[in-house]
Parts: C-alpha cells; sequence; structure tokens
C-alpha cells in the first residue's frame, strides 16, 4: 500500500484502507508551475490518515499527443477523473505563472461537490472567475497553500 499514488498506478489496489484520499488538482504545466504537489506531499508525510493522489506523472512523455486516440494520454485522463471522483477532498492550487485549463475545468466539474479546498494566489488569471465560483458554492478560498494546509489537516 502507497501513501502517495501517481498514475499510472492504481488507485484501488494501493490506496491504504481507512485513510481519506486527497486528491492534487491543479497547475502542473511542465516548465512553468512550480511542483507545488511536493511541498504537500512534504506537509502530510507526518499525517497517517491520508493518501495523496498526484496527477504529476513521473514517465509524462511530452511527445504524448493530447488526443483521445493516445492510450497514454487516455490512461492519464481517466486515471484523473476516476481520483477526482473518488477523493474525499480535493485540493486546487492555481500558480499565477499558468492558465491551468484543465484545472479550471476541473473546477467546474467538482464546484458543487463539498470536496474542494482552493489555493488561488494573486496574480492567476482568472482569479475573479475563482472567487465568484467559490463564493457562490461554499468553496474554501486561499490565497496561500500553507495556510490551506495548516486550517483543513493541523498537525
Amino acid at each position: 500500500m502507497k501513501k502517495i499514488i501517481k498514475p499510472p498506478e492504481s488507485i484501488s489496489k494501493h490506496h491504504l484502507p481507512g485513510n481519506s484520499l486527497i486528491f492534487l488538482a491543479g497547475s502542473i504545466e511542465m516548465g512553468l508551475a512550480e511542483n507545488w504537489q511536493q511541498k504537500v506531499e512534504n506537509y502530510f508525510r507526518d499525517l497517517d490518515t491520508f493518501t495523496l493522489l498526484n496527477p504529476r506523472r513521473d514517465d509524462w512523455d511530452d511527445s504524448w499527443e493530447q488526443k483521445f486516440e493516445n492510450a497514454q494520454f487516455y490512461q492519464q485522463v481517466n486515471w484523473e477523473l476516476t481520483g477526482l471522483e473518488r477523493a474525499d477532498k480535493i485540493i486546487m492550487y492555481l500558480s499565477p505563472e499558468t492558465k491551468a485549463p484543465i484545472s479550471m475545468l476541473e473546477l467546474g466539474l467538482h464546484a458543487n461537490s463539498n470536496k474542494l479546498l482552493i489555493c488561488c494566489p494573486e496574480g492567476f488569471w482568472r482569479k475573479g472567475n475563482v472567487e465568484v465560483v467559490c463564493e457562490r458554492y461554499c468553496i474554501p478560498l486561499y490565497e496561500n497553500l500553507d495556510q490551506l494546509l495548516s486550517e483543513n489537516f493541523p498537525k
């Protein structure tokens, strides 16, 4: 069993029974977004009741076409959709250095799920849209990741 599950690993096979599933949604855009997922992994290292679903794939290949017919791409997208559906909580970080269109799609898909915790720092290009959606659906919104983590997952 694993505490951190990444694609293409099976979520069902590796999930620790009894642990809450936390999906790490948000900016990845290789080369633009900081590896904020690593910071979250480090925070949860000593918290034993959580399993993290981190979509930042270790073996991602930029040459893979993002098309339905591409088996690796198809697998990645389905892994993420499954993880988002199964998660108990979704931590979403929207980096000001990125546009994060897929994250915005995921925000819309899960806005009414009561699972989302969003960090959207000043400078994110659609911060106003994020603020309105968060207000409408009572989604907790944070300016920084440290605050989101400490207020929702105290050590």
